[in-house]
């Protein structure tokens, strides 16, 4: 592995930097924001489910799984967290393999798909 060597006044920035940051977490997130972020997140999971469900409807297929949300969020530019969630997904897909031999699934669900699938549903569009 290589080492990085530093100039003392990149380490002096970096110094810097760090000394500005909150020592302590910010307790407290106003109402809106909280809000804000939850419409954020509520129209992006909407935007993608939205390209993989018409990906399922082209393949006649009625369950969205895991690789269809990877194969929207590629297709919709957001490679670098399709590759996240890839493997994420992976990992999770080997502990509920895992879960089901050792016979220690807490659902029927999870014995039955080897992805948790999203019954096909058209999005809802909160801002219409």
């Amino acid at each position: 592995m290589s080492e990085q060597h530093h100039s003392g006044d990149e380490l002096d920035e970096y110094k810097e930097q760090v000394r500005f940051l909150p020592i302590a977490n910010v307790a407290k997130i106003a109402k809106e924001a909280k809000e804000t972020v939850q419409e954020c997140v509520s129209e992006f999971i909407s935007f993608i489910t939205s390209e993989a469900s018409d990906k399922c409807m082209v393949e006649k297929r009625k369950t969205i799984n895991g690789e269809d949300i990877l194969w929207a969020m590629r297709s919709l530019g957001f490679e670098n967290y399709a590759e996240a969630l890839k493997i994420y997904l992976g990992g999770w897909i080997i502990v509920m393999k895992n879960e089901r031999q050792a016979g220690t699934s807490k659902d029927n669900e999870d014995e039955e798909e080897q992805d948790t699938p999203i019954h096909h549903q058209q999005p809802t569009n909160y801002y219409q």
